[in-house]
């Protein structure tokens, strides 16, 4: 088995509602995603998938839908107004999790074709979340 992985990063704010830590506030992450792409055989240029690819695929959805958004569940409080002033926002049906992020991006790097094995979102230099079909 063959894989590539590609990096991206993006930056986002957010909350977790029902949640009794510190990150029910709102807050900010500097995200650094991993994108992994697995396949059996090579294409006809000998890649997985060319890096290039991933990028215009993948960071270019981020940088439209996430990068510089606040992410929230679509029933927080905040969403009207902050929808009022035009601010930028991403909204789950459920709390944006640094695990439910990488399961997004994950769904719509397959949705867009391409064979993505596993996503790995770092929130922190010090933590993670993965998700893996």
């Amino acid at each position: 088995m063959y894989s590539v992985t590609k990096k991206v990063e993006f930056c986002y704010g957010h909350r977790l509602l029902d949640y009794d830590g510190v990150c029910r506030h709102l807050h900010g992450h500097n995200a650094v995603v991993e994108i992994e792409v697995q396949a059996e055989t090579l294409d006809r240029r000998e890649m997985v998938v060319d890096f290039g690819d991933i990028k215009k695929t993948v960071k270019g959805w981020i940088d439209r839908e996430l990068d510089h958004r606040m992410i929230l569940r679509r029933d927080d409080p905040l969403v009207a107004m902050l929808q009022s002033i035009g601010e930028p926002m991403y909204l789950l049906d459920s709390n944006p999790t640094v695990e439910r992020i990488a399961r997004l991006i994950y769904d719509v790097s397959r949705e867009h074709g391409l064979p993505v094995s596993r996503v790995t979102v770092w929130e922190t230099p010090t933590s993670w979340a993965t998700f893996a079909g």
